[in-house]
């Protein structure tokens, strides 16, 4: 397990601020007497008339049709078996979370107190007014077969047990592409399926579905082979009984072509895997640990295809591939069920997109520099967002091609242009940063490691392999604070520069002899070595550390200094910027300068310009930039529109290459409507800009700060620009989150540079007052 899953970390993870993962919140203006009285008396009156008049209306007047229920009684939670209705709850609240964040669907979790089939269906049934969807969740068998089947029969909504159908359908998927790889037929494939739940079932009727037959098929329990001998057999199982004489799991692979394992670690051993047919193709997905170790298979085997259902290992069988864009297509025509079709449709448009060219950004996410169909790489990764579009789109067609939908599409570009609208992107960015982190972690240096909001977030970046944590500081306050809140951060260098003379030596002389001439003697070199802020610069440096985290405790100017003077800026960069990447629900908007210059003149602006450009595009992201005043395109006069009209003016004539316009005010920034309808000449009328330049310091750092508290938008930063080497400054008062996604933000640009990007020329920046 883990050690990302400890208990106290998820306890408080769930119980912290406002109790679970998820809230219901207004779509609508309600900060008005008139807005409450259309939202409620008298004014609800009329779409409730209106429904009452003609039910489908519901669709158009409420959020029915956008609305999941994610249901279950807690009979078979995760693995943790039968733990009743109220102990499932977080884990349909996770699922919950998974819909909005993946698909833009809203969920309201419903645990219900009834292990009765007749009960529970009728429970659910009773529902079907106020949902668009019903996601059933964590039944055990055989009773969520029977249930699901009912259900589906007398509700006219979609139905899933995501349990029995979402690893059917990726697996399956998986099971194509593996198959046209190892150049097999699925007819004639012989497969051993180990476990007889509801998620094998599902996929055994689902691979003669596609194909495979079913006396090619082996299925076995924890007695053994699945044989049509064996007594008080349930009808489930009695449909996959084989007349076969085998009786154990190691008979049934000698000579099979696949294996799917539903089951339990480590019940494979190599001598099985080494039975089976040429090019083998395994899926060994038990979780935590599959039925056989990763590394165990592919040594035993250099023809196999493995997957798993770890996200630490090539080909993840993962549901969330699955179920938030079935039901999305289904939702969005208003599908009357789930029909096989659409789950046909689904393994199809997954196995497809595998063989598809890979996003750059998908590269990104995972540190691969071209991820492509193979061996290695059979089913999409999470991180994908053509997932929504291919599979959603894929199974919306096919509701309507069957017969089932309600609501019939045409124009099939606007519905994907609409599905792609619907993702946003407020923390996509950071899921992929931090995936891309976490596949070469670098060497971090605290600064302030005497404080336990640093330590905490040196455990996380630990645990999660985001970085390789240096604690800076004294010892043994060091290891009080670690001892006193319980942190495990065992193994984690700690450094006290008071302890390192010769360490201490070594960069007192580095700075003295860059400095010299600047009025620093080898004694105040000395003496300034004793901040921590030089030493944890001066490891950077000395490439004893990859990147540096400080500020927590300090103000800005007193942080950035040491790094100036000891790392110095990038070639071509003469003054170094802030920027922050403020995380808002239409995506990431990136804010600069807000930190650093106070008042830059037009050539300044024009070299901050540049040095954000550069910045925004290592995110994998498009610049769109707008330089901002209080003026639209000389609708005003004075000395902040003159100035960012005349910066324009050189970034138009010397870099047409990039996407940037201005002078213009916020708001018409940030919308590419209001920009179009008044002023379509604009560079940024087609898509509204990601970017902001401000005039000053001044606008830009309140424009921050009210956006982070009023817009509820999440700020990562500041995101020091221009340096050689990666120092970054944490905000003053930061929480243990932010500073996670400070470090996480250091991995990235360590790796950037180590990668050898070479920054652009760009005449760039005097020297910052401040040093």
């Amino acid at each position: 397990m883990s050690k990302i899953n400890r208990k106290q970390d998820a306890l408080d993870y769930h119980s912290q601020g406002r109790p679970g993962k998820i809230e219901v919140i207004p779509t609508k203006p309600t900060n008005s007497q008139r807005d409450l009285a259309l939202a409620y008396s008298p004014g609800v009156a009329e779409p409730c008339l209106k429904i009452a008049d003609h039910k489908e209306d519901v669709y158009k007047y409420t959020a029915k049709g956008n609305l999941v229920a994610v249901i279950s009684n807690g009979t078979a939670v995760l693995g943790l078996g039968n733990i009743g209705p109220e102990a499932s709850k977080p884990v349909m609240e996770g699922k919950g979370l998974l819909f909005k964040i993946f698909a833009d669907i809203d969920v309201f979790d419903l645990e219900l107190d009834a292990t009765n089939v007749d009960e529970f269906v009728s429970i659910v049934k009773a529902l079907e007014p106020t949902f668009g969807g019903v996601n059933l969740e964590d039944i055990k068998a055989p009773e969520c077969f029977e249930i699901e089947r009912r259900l589906k029969e007398v509700m006219n909504i979609p139905v899933m047990h995501d349990d029995q159908h979402g690893t059917a359908i990726i697996s399956a998927a998986a099971l194509l592409n593996a198959c046209e790889l190892q150049k097999k037929k699925i007819a004639q494939i012989k497969i051993v399926v180990n476990g007889a739940g509801a998620a094998a079932i599902s996929c055994s009727r689902l691979y003669i579905s596609l194909g495979a037959k079913k006396e090619n098929l082996v299925m076995c329990d924890r007695s053994g082979v699945i044989r049509n001998t064996r007594e008080n057999l349930d009808p489930t199982k009695a449909e996959f009984a084989t007349a076969r004489n085998l009786s154990t799991l190691a008979e049934a692979l000698k000579d099979a072509d696949v294996f799917i394992g539903l089951s339990s670690a480590d019940c494979v051993t190599a001598e099985m895997l080494k039975s089976m047919a040429r090019n083998p193709i395994v899926f060994a997905m038990a979780n935590p640990n599959p039925e056989i170790a990763y590394e165990l298979a592919v040594s035993s085997r250099k023809d196999l295809i493995m997957a798993t259902g770890r996200s630490d290992y090539p080909n993840q069988v993962n549901n969330v591939l699955g179920f938030p864009y079935i039901f999305r297509g289904a939702l969005d025509v208003r599908a009357t069920g789930i029909n096989e079709p659409m789950k046909i449709a689904a393994v199809r448009a997954i196995a497809e997109l595998a063989k598809k060219s890979v996003p750059e950004a998908v590269n990104m996410a995972y540190n691969e520099r071209n991820i492509k169909f193979g061996k290695e790489y059979i089913i999409p990764k999470p991180m994908d967002s053509r997932l929504i579009t291919n599979v959603s789109m894929a199974v919306a067609k096919a509701a309507i091609d069957s017969g089932i939908a309600r609501k019939i599409i045409t124009d099939w570009d606007a519905y994907a242009e609409e599905l792609k609208q619907r993702l946003g992107g407020d923390d996509a960015i950071m899921r992929a940063i931090t995936n891309k982190a976490k596949s070469d972690p670098k060497r971090v240096v605290f600064a302030e490691a005497d404080n336990y909001k640093i330590l905490k977030a040196a455990q996380i970046v630990k645990d999660e392999n985001i970085a390789i944590p240096i604690l800076l500081g004294n010892k043994e306050v060091i290891q009080q604070i670690i001892e006193e809140t319980a942190l495990e951060l065992e193994g984690v260098l700690i450094i006290d520069p008071f302890q390192e003379p010769e360490r201490m030596a070594k960069y007192s002389e580095s700075l003295y002899q860059k400095r010299q001439r600047k009025g620093i003697t080898l004694f105040e070199a000395t003496k300034l070595m004793r901040d921590r802020n030089y030493f944890g610069s001066s490891m950077v440096e000395f490439g004893e550390a990859d990147a540096m985290i400080s500020g927590l405790t300090k103000n800005y100017a007193s942080t950035i200094k040491p790094a100036l003077q000891i790392i110095g800026t990038e070639a071509g960069v003469n003054r170094v910027a802030g920027m922050y990447m403020m995380m808002t629900k239409k995506g990431p908007v990136f804010f600069g300068d807000t930190t650093v210059n106070v008042d830059p003149t037009v050539q300044e602006l024009v070299d901050l310009t540049l040095l954000l450009e550069r910045s925004v595009a290592k995110f994998n992201i498009q610049p769109r930039i707008a330089l901002l005043s209080y003026s639209n395109f000389g609708s005003n006069d004075g000395v902040v529109p003159q100035k960012v009209r005349q910066a324009v003016k050189i970034l138009h004539d010397k870099h047409p290459e990039i996407l940037v316009d201005g002078e213009m005010q916020a708001n018409f920034a940030i919308s590419n409507s209001l920009l179009k309808d008044n002023f379509p000449f604009s560079r940024l009328a087609e898509s509204p800009a990601n970017t902001l330049v401000f005039p000053n310091l001044e606008s830009g750092n309140i424009a921050y700060k009210l956006l982070q508290e009023l817009g509820e938008a999440e700020a990562v930063g500041p995101i020091l620009l221009g340096l050689k080497k990666p120092v970054h400054i944490v905000q003053l008062g930061s929480s243990v989150r932010e500073i996670v996604n400070m470090v996480t933000i250091a991995v990235l640009d360590v790796q950037g540079k180590q990668a050898g990007a070479k920054p652009k020329r760009t005449g760039l920046l005097r020297k910052t007052s401040k040093e």
